[in-house]
């Protein structure tokens, strides 16, 4: 039907993303965004009422390009999974930089509605863990433009592939006694897959929920222990428990790696999650889901096979076609956060950056900027070019410096060429220092510890010279208080 509207949807294999695909396709175009190029290239097909679009969200216009034609879209991202051969920086970053593309692009395409699937946050008056932090950071950064956002904060989502379901299983299947820490009595509210859709669904074009906040969990209020407890049941099994007051959070997350079949990388976000109380407060759509929410037991029950072992994640039959794609590509990428000194724009901290690195790197290194800011960076005995930056002003529009990298003896062969970009985040109290798609000619195994240690080393200190700069324009400002910013 011509008339349909169009919901783009950013992580359409996931675990979310595979029951929204299903549950739009009846009322809406979709259009389905993936990093991969393996899985556009088996997802497309002319029978299909989905069109899919390889789509990178560490590039603003290929998901400007991606978004193109919506009138709503769905961001189920995280960062959790490489996306080049070699990726440096924390996840909350990889984050931040793909929620602020997915913001700016769904503006510049006149995009209606965002929604997004973030965490249950929960009533503390410690700092937040990482991984709850790093999702309130893109439920912000998602919500920094005119597009108006819808937010469903869930905590476990109980469906078939889920990262933490398959380690609840693991866990409960094979430690017949399980000794647990205090902080297992911490009472949380888990919801089926299913509802969460349904929860989406409702939301999608909704006039009345845009700029709102939903907190969203299933029937069952329970511990993490009284879970395992529910598991153990759906599995047919006995299981003995015993609570010590011990917290070592440390301790947990060895005790579940070794037990609960997931990489150490997922473990250590999931047990900082998991030791906190997150209840669902009351509200409108949480009411209007109860009606018909399947419990813990059935929706677990619909996870896992005749054996009681969970059935396996959409994305997982094609991940290493995905991983052959990715060794080939040869790239890497890192992106570093930093302080924006409070006189300071992006434009002040690319320029800055310029300025600063001879001194660092004297008396080997020398940087000329030449006009335009073509930066180039060589060695003063010999002057041979290691490496050089062209700026693009066409491609740096408020809030984004962008060099692309055009040469030297440092920079290998590729189809698309690496990028620096200086990017603004967070209200322009940060900026994040991103390498895209950068193709090392050093060998891999030499690269890893010579040239990218070394960028990692000079990030790091550029990173102090900023937080310098910014302890020195705050003690000018408390001597001089009337300049201002």
């Amino acid at each position: 039907m011509a008339d349909r509207p169009t919901a783009a949807i950013a992580g359409a294999t996931g675990l979310v993303g595979t029951a929204v695909r299903a549950f739009l396709a009846d009322a809406y175009d979709l259009v389905c965004l993936t990093r991969s190029p393996v899985r556009a290239q088996v997802n497309d097909s002319p029978s299909a009422r989905e069109t899919w679009r390889h789509c990178d969200l560490f590039d603003p216009y290929a998901v400007r390009e991606g978004l193109e034609g919506a009138d709503y879209a769905i961001y189920l991202v995280h960062s959790m999974l490489p996306s080049a051969r070699l990726t440096q920086g924390t996840v909350a970053d990889l984050d931040l930089l793909q929620a602020d593309n997915f913001a700016r692009a769904a503006e510049a395409q006149g995009v209606q509605q965002l929604l997004y699937l973030g965490a249950l946050v929960p009533e503390t008056d410690e700092a937040l863990p990482g991984p709850l932090r790093r999702r309130v950071e893109v439920e912000q950064t998602l919500a920094s433009t005119d597009v108006p956002l819808t937010v469903l904060r869930a905590g476990l989502v109980v469906g078939p592939g889920g990262t933490r379901l398959r380690l609840l299983l693991n866990l409960v299947r094979r430690l017949p006694v399980m000794i647990l820490p205090s902080w297992t009595k911490a009472v949380t509210q888990p919801i089926a897959r299913d509802d969460i859709v349904r929860g989406l669904e409702r939301c999608l074009g909704n006039e009345h929920t845009y700029g709102e906040t939903y907190d969203v969990g299933g029937p069952d209020v329970m511990s993490y222990r009284e879970m395992l407890l529910h598991t153990a049941r759906v599995l047919g099994l006995t299981r003995y428990t015993t609570t010590v007051q011990m917290e070592s959070p440390r301790l947990s997350k060895l005790w579940v790696r070794l037990f609960g079949g997931v990489r150490w990388a997922l473990v250590s976000p999931i047990i900082d999650s998991l030791r906190y109380q997150t209840r669902v407060s009351t509200n409108e759509m949480q009411d209007w889901l109860q009606k018909e929410a399947t419990s813990f037991e059935d929706a677990l029950a619909a996870a896992v096979d005749e054996r009681g072992h969970p059935l396996p994640n959409p994305r997982d039959e094609l991940r290493p076609q995905e991983d052959v794609v990715i060794r080939e590509q040869s790239v890497a990428r890192s992106v570093q956060r930093m302080p924006c000194p409070p006189a300071f724009d992006v434009h002040d901290v690319a320029n800055e950056y310029l300025r600063w690195l001879p001194r660092l790197g004297w008396p080997l290194l020398k940087v000329r900027v030449e006009y335009g800011r073509v930066a180039r960076f060589k060695l003063r005995l010999t002057g041979h070019t290691l490496l050089r930056l062209r700026f693009d002003a066409d491609r740096s529009p408020k809030g984004r410096q962008l060099f692309f990298v055009t040469g030297g003896l440092l920079v290998g062969e590729s189809d698309r060429p690496g990028r620096l970009e200086f990017r603004e985040v967070m209200g322009g109290d940060a900026v994040l220092a991103a390498v895209h798609d950068f193709p090392p000619r050093l060998p891999w195994y030499i690269y890893n510890s010579t040239q990218a240690q070394v960028h990692l080393l000079v990030m790091g200190q550029f990173r102090r010279h900023l937080a310098g700069l910014a302890e020195q324009q705050g003690a000018s400002e408390t001597a001089h208080p009337s300049v201002s910013r």
